[in-house]
């Protein structure tokens, strides 16, 4: 047996550095006439797209295998190749239908013996490993490689064959785990950079620099400043749809790698962008990771963030930033008070309830549910009572009484402040209408600029080479299309929103801002802008609302730590529920 494995690994080794099949037949007592009778099929597979393009040599020496066969005494039509799985991973077998086939082969007792250039080749995984070698065994088939003829039901042999497997995971695991650590100490540099996010690009010398482009830039910049003004990542998406304001991507991957596109701004890209520390200068490495779970008979991944504390790499002021590092936590926390969870106080929306999210209860302290189930007005409740099944002890109030003392009170504490306001709602809505016309005048000039690159790529064409010439004509009328179509939206734009503010609009803003009541109840402001308001200037309020009695003691904590106390009296559905209600009983 010994002898028989060293005449057919030398015959072997000799055919691989000869890269010439073999003539003649190589005789071993292992193949029989009953292996010749089925297939020797020869299994071809490298572990990436990459190395299926570089690594030429390994790929012709496995398909050299097929010579070898031949020399081993199978007829050449009697051997297959399966090389479906080129650029596969071999660590899993789910994906790879190239192997299932082989072990579908396998089983139907077609298989007279299996070639691969090495063992690694089959399977790095045991399981998928040992799972062959049992259907081999069971179905008398051979496996070779460059190094000898096994036979999978010889004890010897069946121990090589382990050995093999084992060492080949080893491998891989190996190989892993070093380009990990490699990964990890390029990150703890600040130098590993997978994927840029939108706004950021990779120069040929490694470099991460802002994008070139100044209106992609100026978009960028727009998300955080509006973010920063409107506190809503839907509010951020709606004003950017409502302008027509896209953003500019550069492919990663694909035909278009590189090239910068113009496509219309998502909310997960919001979200992701708001959400990432590279905005404000920082490189970070590792704060997601990756979780796997298995429900019912499928594999399901999901990627959890990590706390800063469990981030690998972690550097500030090492990138160039749009934003500072405070405003970047300000917008985390003000994502983590739009979350409509117990904890926070949601976004706010167009309900009817002016306090929704920050009025709590003054007797367990708990935030206050909203109702909006009643047929005229709104409801805020304690729910301790359902949530822990006992009595009630906290009561809630209809949202009417309690809303009116809290623009009462607002409005004192902004009356003072009308005139400033009135300069600063100018100001702020030049400086809006600057940014808008600025936008448009870069789209403008990056139409202009498309069209004339357009002529001059068809005018520089041979007028005899028509075939180019007439892809380059429809280019160059599409560019037109689309120059002439932003010229007329521009058009629509400046008669709606003129570049200055009129005499008559600077009038009407200063008149509405020092007559807040009018402002306050005008029909263009919803209950979102008066919730916003609210939540300027106020942090939250406590209402405690004493049982058997139509009277609340409100607590309102304003921003800047000043707390002002307050008493009002709610509207009781009987006599029962008021104070009075006793003596009204005795008489």
């Amino acid at each position: 047996m010994n002898n028989d494995r060293g005449v057919a690994a030398i015959a072997l080794d000799e055919c691989q550095l000869s890269r010439e099949p073999m003539v003649g037949r190589i005789r071993t007592t292992k193949i029989n006439a009953q292996h010749r009778e089925r297939l020797a099929i020869v299994y071809v597979r490298q572990s990436s797209p990459q190395q299926v393009i570089e690594n030429t040599e390994s790929r012709l020496r496995q398909y050299e295998l097929a010579g070898h066969a031949v020399a081993l005494g199978w007829p050449e039509h009697r051997v297959l190749v399966i090389d479906e799985d080129q650029g596969r991973t071999g660590k899993i077998a789910d994906h790879r239908s190239g192997f299932q086939q082989l072990m579908s082969e396998v089983t139907l007792e077609h298989v007279g013996l299996i070639l691969g250039l090495e063992m690694s080749r089959l399977a790095r995984s045991s399981k998928d490993w040992h799972h062959l070698l049992e259907l081999c065994a069971m179905f008398g088939a051979l496996l070779a490689d460059q190094d000898g003829i096994y036979d999978p039901t010889d004890s010897n042999d069946r121990l090589l064959l382990g050995l093999k497997g084992t060492m080949s995971e080893f491998e891989l695991v190996t190989m892993r785990n070093r380009l990990e650590r490699g990964r990890l100490h390029k990150a703890e540099r600040g130098e590993l950079f997978l994927r840029l996010p939108v706004g950021y690009v990779k120069l040929p010398s490694g470099e991460v620099v802002k994008e070139p482009d100044e209106q992609a830039r100026a978009v960028i910049q727009m998300v955080f400043d509006k973010f920063e003004e409107i506190g809503s990542v839907y509010g951020v998406l709606h004003y950017l749809a409502r302008n027509r304001i896209q953003l500019g991507l550069r492919p990663q991957s694909g035909p278009r790698q590189g090239e910068l596109i113009w496509k219309r701004p998502a909310l997960a890209t919001l979200v992701r962008m708001l959400n990432h520390p590279i905005y404000a200068g920082a490189y970070v490495y590792g704060r997601k990771v990756t979780e796997r779970k298995i429900v019912g008979d499928e594999l399901r991944t999901r990627e959890r963030r990590l706390p800063r504390s469990q981030w690998k790499a972690f550097k500030r002021d090492a990138l160039p930033a749009y934003i500072t590092w405070e405003q970047y936590e300000a917008n985390l926390r003000q994502l983590q008070r739009n979350r409509s969870q117990f904890d926070s106080p949601g976004v706010a929306r167009n309900g009817d309830a002016l306090l929704a999210g920050i009025l709590f209860c003054g007797k367990c302290g708990r935030r206050f549910h909203t109702n909006h189930g009643k047929p005229k007005h709104a409801y805020y409740g304690c729910w301790r009572h359902r949530e822990q099944a006992r009595e009630q002890e906290c009561y809630g109030l209809c949202s009417p009484a309690i809303d009116a003392l809290i623009v009462q009170q607002l409005f004192k504490a902004l009356e003072p402040a009308a005139l400033e306001l009135s300069v600063q709602a100018v100001a702020d809505e030049h400086r809006e209408r600057q940014r808008l016309h600025k936008h448009w005048a870069q789209r403008r000039e990056r139409a202009r600029y498309e069209a004339d690159r357009a002529e001059r790529q068809f005018q520089a064409v041979e007028p005899e080479n028509r075939l180019v010439g007439r892809t380059l004509e429809q280019k160059w009328e599409e560019s037109l299309r689309k120059l002439q179509e932003i010229e007329g939206e521009w058009r629509r734009f400046v008669q709606t929103t003129p570049a200055q503010l009129s005499d008559e609009e600077q009038r009407r803003i200063t008149a509405l801002s020092q007559d807040l009541p009018a402002l306050w109840n005008d029909k263009q402001t919803t209950n979102a802008d008066r919730k916003v308001i609210v939540r300027c200037l106020i942090e939250r309020v406590v209402a405690n609302v004493v049982p058997n009695s139509e009277r609340v003691d409100v607590t309102i904590h304003w921003h800047g730590g000043f707390t002002s106390q307050h008493e009002l009296l709610r509207p009781v559905s009987s006599y029962w529920g008021s104070a009075m209600g006793d003596q009204l009983r005795e008489r």
